[in-house]
């Protein structure tokens, strides 16, 4: 079995696809940032202490996405032509949806996951002096278009509307 991260010697590698013709490519993941009810009021009513956390993770997230590569050392730097944070209070806490685009060599799942993360992130900063309590769940990619693999859904999701 070989290894697409590793050398012949075992040592990492960042995987070569510069004769990889560009296509276009998107990728969408979700997660749950689990709240208690009374962070969940306070997100509706708009009365979280350290002001609009919706806002704050929206950019957290997109801003994220553009810079997956200095966080995940074996990412490729692609464009990033194309970021989305949607975000939704839910009597659970937090929805969070990221779908990343690009028209280049490789996907974008690792940047549609890490803004997820970081959006998700930023909501447990913001409202974390509310509850100590809050959570990150079940951070996933749940869709995927172009590249040589072609389009993927995860089974039991609702297709992206994006």
């Amino acid at each position: 079995m070989s290894f697409t991260h590793l050398d012949d010697t075992g040592h990492a590698r960042m995987v070569d696809v510069t004769l990889k013709q560009p296509t276009v490519r998107a990728a969408t993941a979700r997660g749950l940032v689990r709240c208690s009810a009374a962070v969940v009021a306070a997100l509706r009513d708009g009365t979280v202490p350290k002001g609009d956390v919706l806002a704050v993770a929206r950019i957290a997230g997109i801003q994220a996405a553009k810079r997956t590569p200095e966080l995940l050392p074996l990412a490729h730097v692609i464009g990033v032509h194309g970021a989305a944070v949607d975000l939704a209070i839910v009597d659970e806490g937090v929805e969070v949806e990221a779908t990343v685009r690009t028209a280049d060599r490789t996907g974008v799942e690792m940047e549609a996951l890490t803004a997820v993360s970081v959006a998700a992130l930023a909501i447990v900063d913001m409202v974390k002096g509310l509850d100590k309590g809050t959570s990150i769940e079940n951070v996933r990619i749940v869709a995927k278009t172009g590249g040589k693999s072609g389009d993927w859904l995860r089974p039991g999701e609702a297709p992206t509307t994006r």
